[in-house]
């Protein structure tokens, strides 16, 4: 977190001398020291964030694409004379041992066009589905699946 909030202000600066440099370390050391100190974060988050940057930008890649099946998904059923969407509410609980992957789950159920979280309490989700067919297997999707994974201690 030190490095991202450096890196944020030398690209602001447009342009890097050693007086930027300095005064960076310095402003970046103490936004690392308040956010430690005042908002609980703790120096192991940045050694889990940097072990699993991959599984993290994998994750970010699959929702991606879940996001553009699903608008494909949405735009038939909007689109389609024949079609009667039959919304659904569907309850489901996950393993997600963290916050962190439950909260991550929560917003990518709710990135995905056609599906909302509409609560998450500790590990039971309340997710709205346009259609019944969207919330099919909701519970063992990828997103569940990769954020155990990435869970996993290694």
């Amino acid at each position: 977190m030190f490095l991202l909030f450096f890196l944020v202000w030398a690209i602001f600066n447009g342009q890097f001398t050693l007086e930027i440099a300095l005064f960076g370390i310095v402003i970046a050391g103490t936004m690392y020291w308040f956010i430690c100190r005042f908002l609980n974060y703790k120096p192991g988050y940045d050694f889990f964030l940097c072990k699993k940057t991959p599984l993290l930008i994998h994750y970010l890649i699959i929702l991606i694409i879940e996001i553009l099946k699903a608008n494909g998904a949405v735009f038939k059923m909007i689109y389609s004379a024949k079609y009667e969407p039959e919304p659904a509410i569907v309850h489901f609980k996950t393993n997600l041992q963290t916050n962190f992957a439950r909260v991550l789950l929560a917003n990518s159920i709710t990135l995905t066009p056609g599906t909302i979280t509409v609560s998450l309490e500790d590990d039971i989700y309340t997710v709205h589905c346009l259609d019944k067919e969207l919330a099919k297997d909701i519970d063992s999707s990828i997103f569940v699946k990769l954020l155990e994974r990435i869970e996993r201690k290694d």
